[in-house]
């Protein structure tokens, strides 16, 4: 994912604050006891929220303990211990940041020597996970082709990647897997998407590359697409948050839910917010302070 899923820290309880510390920290070891040290340049906070999902609606509990780590390496941090969910969610983690630096490539013709940097850590995922790869994969190329034909439905743009995530989710998820976390998640997968486009709507056109948005609307600049097509842009935003509020309603949460519930609730529409007006930033992990 893209840097965007971030919980909104003023209305974050204390103790979904240090959760949330745990399980980026516990993600970071995974992915490097999975995937290698260099990956683990790759960690991002969007990751760190799916696994909370995950483990919440697995029934998976995280346990906790206070441990070094090279960073921090005097003070113990709380850690959340290694478990499956982790681990797979550590290789989605690299793939997923593979197949963007493939992207970046392809689109801007740079980044190569990042995605090289990567590309072991990369291998090492698909050996341990080859039907996510597939996945990732294959949802990946649809979104390629949709590009190269400039589609102009933002629904049927987004539709590929939503449906990665969806796929994803009912990998990790197995058994418990119900039509009610596919759309959750495809939801979110979709609004990954869309939140990327629209926010890179100006570099886009400058650097004449495709975007949902321009293909849409025409307009030579966000500012004049958001003044023309403001309300309609929103609604296309309104009626994903109503698709996560009706899916949340019909999940079974088997621990307190209230950092996913910050996430989806209060992040995502926060982060929209920020990217309508041209004031977001992708936060990058060591910027972010929960305390």
């Amino acid at each position: 994912m893209f840097g965007y899923i971030q919980p909104d820290i003023p209305y974050l309880y204390v103790k979904d604050g240090m959760l949330y510390k745990a399980l980026y920290c516990g993600l970071c070891k995974s992915i490097g006891g999975c995937c290698g040290q260099r990956a683990r340049f790759a960690l991002s906070y969007d990751m760190t929220f799916l696994s909370a999902l995950l483990h919440n609606i697995s029934d998976k509990d995280v346990r906790v303990e206070g441990r070094r780590c090279a960073v921090h390496p005097f003070i113990k941090r709380p850690i959340a211990e290694d478990d499956e969910i982790t681990q797979t969610v550590a290789c989605l983690n690299t793939i997923l940041t593979y197949h963007k630096l493939s992207d970046d490539v392809e689109d801007e013709h740079k980044g190569r020597a990042s995605r090289a940097f990567f590309k072991s850590g990369y291998r090492k995922a698909v050996r341990l996970h080859p039907r996510a790869a597939a996945i990732v994969e294959k949802r990946m190329k649809e979104l390629a082709a949709l590009e190269k034909k400039h589609c102009a439905s933002l629904d049927m743009a987004a539709d590929p990647f939503g449906l990665m995530i969806a796929e994803l989710s009912d990998y990790c998820l197995k058994e418990v897997a119900t039509e009610h976390t596919r759309s959750l998640f495809y939801a979110i997968g979709k609004w990954v998407y869309l939140i990327d486009a629209l926010d890179d709507y100006d570099k886009d056109i400058k650097k004449k590359n495709y975007n949902p948005f321009f293909c849409a609307f025409r307009e030579p600049t966000k500012e004049q697409m958001l003044e023309k097509n403001g309300e309609e842009v929103d609604f296309v935003f309104k009626s994903v948050f109503a698709e996560c509020e009706e899916s949340l309603k019909n999940i079974r949460f088997y621990f307190n839910h209230d950092l996913t519930d910050n996430i989806i609730r209060r992040g995502m529409p926060a982060a929209t917010k920020r990217v309508r007006c041209g004031c977001h930033k992708k936060v990058k992990p060591t910027k972010i302070k929960l305390r």
